[in-house]
């Protein structure tokens, strides 16, 4: 496909850059009519987003950045009123005189709040003076409150109030937000229910990079430590001037700049897990100042979270490919697991920012986060279909990295021109570079097998194993009561017994690089309308290898024993499936050292005990791709203030994508079969035209209500698109596997109604209500292809019929301050969303194609968050329970719904307290999953029928955070 908006892309990239360079040249010598400047921060708590600026008696009004600063534009010279009002803080009124020109009034500090009524000090002092807490949530309101976008915010210090080691967990706390969780940890978040890979992940403005093995959108959020955050945006409905590849909405997470006035903390902590029976520690440091009479802000921030864990996991396979349908939900394998390791999270975070005057900022950003995931991994299999014992090792080393920097600019023209400006570079690494022995990189897996020679106990009439609902004849039992059923009961796992069968290199080693170029003016036409533009160029270079194979197999019969290598104790910890009612030591052996392991790779060994390569070099061709993805992006939209209490803010964006991958396709045909592997391009062109109008209307400064009608869409995944394609002639039915560049964005359009009311003593209730209506959803199909007479089953993501979604929410944040003594300082934060879609998925059933109804995946209907807090001025106590229901996770498309695959509902605890030892020193305690929940998935209408239950047990720590100045 090719559109017009593409002829001269490299051309509008360099306009871009080049607008960017005039103004910031350009804005050096400009003068202004007469505005006021400043910046605007708490007497405790630095800079203040959010405040309200206006002039007494005059109809202007301004609102502060995330910095805090603020342009506000003079109707007159002379002596006026300035007026500054935040939730929680004294209202401030002072003179100034109005000059010519800019009127830079540096820094206005407010003081927290502090009325008098009936001759006494009123319970708000008790809240917010003594309350820090209360502070940090009236950022985070007065965010939300003024912002265009309907938004949830969390401010740096609401963070560390709940114990949230990353990106991930600190948003799953957000009303409307549900998080993926990978061994224990958060790791992807989703907005409203949808598909995490159409929830768009921002940093400073800028989508994330991702190198998700899968080629999908979505970035692994645990690789930023919660530390490096200053704020947290939770867009439900985005504006024209944000990234619009976001149909459930945008998380921006917004790193810490320089501080108003010289500031040092230090945290430090120590843990345990009682999983791993091991320590955990991490530590953090922030620094910034001021230098230059405050014109040269710098901040240096760092971060390290290294902890012990583990993980066991009760996994089973089915026969789904039977060509018995009775036979399907028998049983193939059962996998029992251990996992035991290290994780360890570095984060680092710099910022330099310089005022040139009043009218001209720059500032620059670089950051650089390392996730290293080590997880030996333990693995013990019963093969009822091949009768045999297996026993995996495997030594992960997995890791992450996400850098990058970006260099930007405000100015201000003239008194009603504003432009900012900003270029970056970022970079997402996901790679494995083991074992050192072997040329080729990847997951070393060592695979011993063992047959079992005397049959099973308890198989059905038909002669395979179930679990007992399922069974023909009621035989199988449950999961949480298995027995392998070995006939011979002497006849167990022996590392004597178990041979070296193979050894595979799984090769991983995906990067995406992205190149940005922003520019955005705003004009204020007067005080009541405003006008804003921009663009944006994005390139981006993707490198993909993931499913590249290497495989060793013995071409003698003279196989080496696991009892014959070098071995180690297996790891300690909890009781193994402990989770279980049966003893499993059985499936414990003690496994290969690493050193042994990765000697197994080596041309020695391999030579020596007759190994062989028996790579499939097709499926390994066909794995490998590149891409570059290019976006233009331009927007327009307009400010009203239709009346003191009516804004109107309207506009559009428009977003051109060009995409190429360039791969392999492979060809296997004949008998005895050949492979033929040639070469592919797949491009794709396409535009999306977005227009959004969000209405706003103050009933009173405290209350108001919002309406947004908004258009967004979704990028097809790199995987969907691959342009690698896989013909098997040799297989019964003939198959094509490929991908499908004629994919088109799934696109939304989405209609959002909420209502807030915040209450004086920092709280709020709000509630609402959305719905989507989402066109061509990209899914995994099947179907049958005949091609000159032959029949081939073809699989092939394709778009699909239209899904709706819809859904409300409700929340509150309430203080008991009405209450007397000690019982004032409770309160409780609630908050619920109900989801609700529908897809239709296409199915041939006996020549006939019918339709099978479910819910988006991923998509969980209920969710809610409950917290019950304790707080006075030295103690803080937080009890929340954090619950997501059930949702699709994997849809067999071929089969229906009966092979689905769910995830359960998922409720877990945690608990942190703090106390104040003195204004500078924090003692704190954190505690997750104190229920000691796990997590569990189940094939069909079955939550019995396992496909995996995980146990990861809780874990704590106690530290400290001394805030030094």
């Amino acid at each position: 496909m090719n559109n017009p908006n593409f002829t001269n892309f490299s051309k509008q990239k360099k306009k871009v850059i080049q607008i960017s360079a005039f103004f910031f040249l350009a804005s050096f010598g400009t003068i202004q009519a007469q505005t006021i400047k400043g910046t605007v921060i708490g007497k405790t708590s630095g800079a203040l987003p959010g405040a309200n600026i206006s002039i007494v008696d005059a109809d202007t009004r301004s609102v502060s950045s995330l910095d805090g600063d603020f342009n506000l534009f003079s109707p007159r010279l002379g002596e006026v009123k300035l007026k500054v009002q935040y939730i929680g803080y004294e209202t401030k009124v002072f003179p100034i005189t109005i000059k010519e020109g800019t009127n830079d009034i540096g820094y206005i500090t407010i003081e927290p709040e502090n009325k008098v009524k009936n001759d006494r000090v009123s319970d708000i002092e008790g809240v917010v003076i003594k309350r820090s807490n209360a502070l940090t949530q009236a950022k985070a309101y007065e965010i939300k409150k003024n912002n265009n976008a309907i938004m949830e915010v969390i401010a740096a210090d609401a963070i560390g109030k709940l114990p949230d080691r990353n990106a991930a967990e600190a948003v799953q706390r957000v009303q409307g937000v549900a998080v993926a969780r990978y061994h224990g940890e958060a790791d992807q978040a989703t907005v409203r229910g949808t598909p995490f890979a159409w929830t768009s992940a921002l940093l400073n403005g800028n989508r994330l990079p991702s190198a998700n093995v899968l080629g999908n959108r979505s970035f692994v959020l645990d690789v930023i430590p919660s530390e490096l955050i200053q704020y947290v945006q939770v867009s439900k409905a985005i504006t024209p001037d944000m990234d619009a590849d976001a149909i459930g909405g945008s998380i921006n997470f917004i790193t810490r700049t320089a501080p108003a006035k010289k500031t040092l903390s230090v945290s430090g902590a120590g843990g345990y897990n009682t999983f791993s029976h091991n320590g955990t520690y991490n530590g953090s440091i922030v620094y910034g100042d001021r230098f230059f009479k405050n014109k040269l802000g710098v901040l240096l921030s760092g971060a390290i979270w290294d902890r012990q864990w583990g993980a066991d996991s009760f996994d089973a396979t089915y026969n789904t490919s039977a060509a018995n349908v009775g036979q399907r939900k028998s049983i193939n394998t059962v996998l029992m697991k251990r996992y035991m390791g290290t994780r360890r999270t570095i984060g680092l975070n710099g910022g330099l920012e310089y005022k040139f005057n009043a009218n001209n900022k720059v500032y620059f950003r670089g950051m650089f986060n390392k996730f290293d995931d080590i997880r030996p991994v333990y693995e013990s299999y019963v093969d009822y279909t091949n009768s045999r014992y297996q026993y995996n090792f495997r030594y992960s080393h997995y890791q992450t990295e996400l850098y990058g920097m970006e260099l930007g600019g405000e100015h201000s023209i003239t008194s009603k021109l504003n432009i900012d400006w900003a270029v970056g570079d970022y970079t997402a690494k996901y790679f494995l570079d083991t074992p050192p022995t072997n040329d080729t990189k990847g997951l070393p897996i060592a695979t011993f097998r063992q047959k079992i020679l005397g049959g099973f106990n308890n198989m059905s009439s038909d002669g395979k194993r179930y679990w007992g609902f399922d069974s023909p004849n009621g035989v199988g039992g449950e999961y949480e009561d298995y027995s392998s059923d070995v006939k011979d009961p002497n006849e167990v796992m022996s590392p004597n017994k178990l041979l070296l069968s193979q050894l595979v290199i799984s090769k991983l080693d995906n990067n995406e690089r992205d190149k940005i170029a922003r520019v955005n003016l705003k004009y204020d036409v007067n005080s009541n309308f405003s006008f804003k533009i921009g663009a944006k160029y994005r390139n981006k270079e993707r490198v993909s290898d993931y499913g590249y194979n290497t495989v060793y197999a013995p071409a003698t019969a003279n196989l080496l024993s696991l009892s014959q290598l070098s071995t180690t104790n297996p790891p300690k910890g909890t009781d193994f499936l402990g989770g279980m009612n049966g003893n499993y030591n059985a499936y414990i052996m003690s496994p290969p050292t690493k050193d042994q392991l990765f000697q197994m790779f080596s041309p020695e060994f391999l030579q020596q005990n007759g190994f062989k390569d028996f790579s499939n070099a097709a499926s390994n061709a066909t794995s490998v791709y590149t891409g570059e993805e290019s976006v233009f992006a331009a927007y327009a939209m307009a400010e009203i203030k239709a009346s003191e209490k009516f804004k109107i803010v309207g506009g559009f964006r428009n977003e051109s994508t060009r995409l190429t991958l360039n791969g392999s396709k492979s060809t296997v045909s004949g008998t005895p079969a050949t492979t033929v592997v040639s070469t592919s391009v797949v491009e794709s062109n396409y535009n999306a035209f977005l227009p959004m109008l969000h209405l706003r209307y103050n009933f009173t400064p405290q209350a108001n209500v919002r309406f947004a009608y908004t258009r967004s869409f979704i990028r097809p995944n790199f995987g969907d698109m691959s342009p690698g394609s896989s013909i098997d002639n040799t297989s019964s039915p003939n198959r094509i596997t490929r991908g499908n560049p004629d994919l088109k964005p799934t696109f939304s359009q989405n209609l959002d109604l909420m209502g807030e009311y915040y209450f004086s003593n920092i709280g709020i209730i709000s509630g609402g209500a959305f719905y989507k209506k989402i066109s061509d959803i990209v899914f995994s199909d099947t179907s049958m292809l005949n091609v000159g007479g032959t029949d081939y089953m073809v699989t092939q993501s394709k778009n699909l019929q239209d899904s709706n979604l819809y859904g409300f929410e409700a929340g509150i944040n309430k203080r008991f301050d009405f209450l007397k003594g000690f019982w004032n300082g409770f309160g409780v934060e609630f908050n619920y969303t109900y989801i609700d879609s529908k897809v239709e998925v296409p199915r041939m059933v006996a020549g006939v194609q019918q339709y099978d109804k479910t819910s988006l995946p991923n998509q969980a209907k209920n969710l809610f968050n409950a917290i019950l807090y304790y707080e006075n001025s030295k103690v803080m106590i937080r009890l929340a329970g954090n619950f997501r229901g059930k949702s699709v996770e994997s849809i067999n498309q071929n089969l229906g719904p009966d092979y689905y695959i769910w995830s359960d509902k998922n409720f877990t605890i945690d608990f942190s307290a703090s106390y104040d030892i003195s204004k500078k020193v924090k003692l704190f305690v954190e505690l997750n999953n104190l229920n000691g929940e796990s997590l569990r998935q189940y094939m069909g209408d079955n939550k019995k029928r396992i496909t995996s239950q995980e146990w990861y047990g809780s874990r704590g720590q106690m530290g400290v955070r001394w805030q030094i100045f």
